[in-house]
């Protein structure tokens, strides 16, 4: 039997029978579809989702990108088992679509993108939009989502849609290959009948994998435990993807390892568990980063391994370290040289417990009480940074931070990306439950929080969700604050304006370049931007897109407002302003280095001492072969 429907109709009803399953839960792969619509996907797309809207939800966007991240946020906050689909016209709305897609697929996390593209007859050529490419007529500026995307495929013809689509499917159900996966759709394709097999739009469900231990590799993992007497487990965010938080603390509870956490994985353990020796790497915690130094054996435990996480390989110092690699991902696993237990994170903890239990394997008690008191230390650290001695003051970025901290419980969810929040937050934030901290680190996007938020609370609309938005990363990418108005999606924004990019700020002064264009300020005669702060005021326009702004000066009104916000069933934002762009934020210094070359010859003072400082540096870093 077949059924007569355009290639878009075809494509809608086909992701709307998809499902995922992992451990017995069984739920839909596509739960909904972005769009902004143009002459690429109007016709074709836009109409399908009309004629089958009862089985697809739609979702209007302001900005291509913005879509992709709010369907990045959903995918995350639904563990990876189900996402949405994001579709737009060609041309300017195709590539609009390259930074989420290379976020996406840098953090693993899977997202279906549906670009318009030219005509696959040629009939209209060049049509609007259309880049010409003199030496092939088969490119278009879809391809500029090729090296973004884990699978690529173009649908010329009604019939490639089946294969393409299966394969999208296969992509992004796998937990190794997973990403932002693209099917470029012609647009005069998209509007062409064929008489489809009815098998097609059958219901079909894709068993997420979770692949137990090689039995050698794991023998070898268990002997190499039980032979260091300081391992160290690096938590990464594939911990959280598969759901492995309760198998890591049976592991750490039980061999007395001690855990600290990459930006991904914050948040495998609370904070207040007695293993947990919070963030590792050059946003690391003091106590981390110090066993990071001198551990004998390192336990990545999905975790790529990021440069802020080695320190630009400069971290992990102790002679004669090694590195155990439990991922899913044998790419991840063999890295930094090291013995790979190819498994899914879950299914391999689970495994090593179980065998260390036999051998009653624990680390020494003397390893346990070293890492606790100085645990306890960093605690104060964190008590002192958080303090707001006198409430009638402006606050600081740290006590913003310890304000939001005091208030939040398990079952809130924070977003942020970067900027200097990032960096405070891994040192600072005490997580309370396995997806409380949502950070997007490994492509650190400006403009993610406020379009994640939006996607995190579709996934978890009973939880309070907080976009935590610098003023340079809110500049970027305020638009879908509309969305979250027009359909009534009650996220937080918390938006700190500090005057500048300051995190950049901090990083240019450290290695010779003064800050030099990082503030947001008028520009003085000499052309730096060196004068009075611009008369910007974030909170009116964030008041002009529809969203209810509450306005703290001080840490009181802070804390007042925050509660307000925290309680509210419309989209709220709270608005504070911090130290600007030339202070420091408040927290404790880097623990450990990241590698940003500094000038070789320069003779600007600044520089020349930076300069200095980075070859000491340098002189640290270590090869792990």
């Amino acid at each position: 039997m077949t059924t007569r429907l355009t290639v878009a109709q075809a494509l809608v009803r086909f992701l709307a029978a998809q499902y995922t399953e992992r451990d017995g839960v069984r739920q839909r792969l596509i739960s909904a579809t972005w769009g902004i619509f143009g002459h690429g996907n109007v016709a074709g797309l836009g109409q399908a989702l009309i004629e089958y809207g009862d089985d697809m939800p739609f979702h209007q966007g302001r900005n291509e990108q913005s879509m992709v991240h709010a369907a990045v946020g959903y995918a995350r906050q639904s563990n990876r088992l189900s996402t949405h689909a994001v579709t737009t016209s060609i041309g300017p709305g195709a590539t609009n679509l390259v930074t989420g897609a290379a976020l996406a697929t840098v953090n693993h996390l899977p997202v279906l993108l549906l670009p318009g593209d030219i005509f696959a007859t040629r009939v209209a050529d060049p049509v609007l939009q259309q880049l010409e490419v003199p030496y092939a007529g088969d490119v278009s500026v879809n391809d500029s989502l090729r090296p973004v995307s884990r699978y690529f495929d173009r649908v010329t013809r009604p019939e490639a849609l089946i294969p393409a689509a299966l394969q999208a499917m296969r992509v992004l159900t796998d937990p190794v290959e997973t990403g932002a996966v693209t099917l470029a759709m012609p647009q005069d394709v998209q509007a062409e009948a064929y008489d489809w097999p009815d098998e097609f739009f059958a219901e079909r469900t894709w068993a997420v994998r979770r692949p137990g231990a090689d039995p050698t590799e794991l023998a070898e993992a268990v002997r190499v435990i039980r032979a260091a007497k300081r391992p160290l487990l690096v938590a990464g965010g594939g911990v959280h993807h598969s759901r492995a938080e309760e198998a890591l603390a049976e592991f750490a509870e039980t061999t007395g390892i001690p855990v600290a956490s990459t930006q991904a994985g914050k948040g495998s353990l609370r904070y207040d568990h007695p293993q947990d020796v919070g963030g590792v790497g050059h946003t690391g915690t003091a106590t981390a980063d110090e066993l990071a130094r001198t551990a004998d054996l390192i336990i990545g435990v999905g975790t790529r391994y990021t440069d802020f996480t080695t320190a630009s390989h400069t971290l992990f110092q102790g002679e004669g370290v090694r590195f155990l690699n439990l991922n899913i991902a044998p790419f991840d696993g063999h890295k930094l040289a090291g013995l790979p237990l190819i498994a899914d994170a879950r299914s391999g903890l689970q495994e090593l417990t179980g065998a260390l239990r036999l051998h009653g394997h624990r680390v020494a008690d003397a390893y346990v009480g070293e890492y606790g008191e100085d645990k306890e230390r960093w605690e104060q650290r964190v008590d002192a940074c958080y303090e707001a001695d006198e409430p009638d003051v402006r606050p600081t970025q740290s006590q913003v931070l310890g304000a939001l901290d005091a208030l939040a419980d398990e079952s809130d969810v924070i977003i942020n990306a970067a900027g200097s929040l990032p960096g405070d937050l891994h040192k600072l934030w005490r997580a309370r439950s396995r997806d409380q901290y949502h950070l997007e680190y490994g492509y650190s996007c400006m403009g993610y929080e406020i379009p994640a938020a939006i996607g995190v609370k579709m996934a978890a609309p009973d939880r309070p969700v907080w976009a935590l938005v610098g003023d340079g990363t809110y500049l970027m990418m305020p638009t879908e604050i509309v969305t979250a108005v027009q359909e009534g999606i009650a996220i937080k924004i918390l938006l700190v304006q500090n005057h500048g990019y300051a995190s950049i700020g901090g990083l240019s002064e450290s290695v010779g370049g003064e800050r030099f264009g990082t503030a947001y300020r008028f520009t003085s005669q000499d052309g730096t931007f060196t004068g009075a702060p611009l008369p910007v005021d974030l909170a009116a326009n964030v008041a002009s897109l529809g969203m209810r702004v509450l306005r703290a000066k001080t840490v009181r009104e802070l804390r007042e407002a925050l509660a307000e916000a925290r309680t509210a069933d419309t989209p709220t934002c709270v608005y504070v302003e911090t130290e600007t762009a030339d202070t420091v934020s408040g927290p404790p210094p880097a623990q450990a280095w990241w590698d940003v070359p500094v000038a070789e010859t320069a003779t600007r003072p600044s520089a020349v001492k930076a300069r200095e400082l980075y070859e000491r540096h340098v002189s640290t870093r270590r090869r792990h072969l």
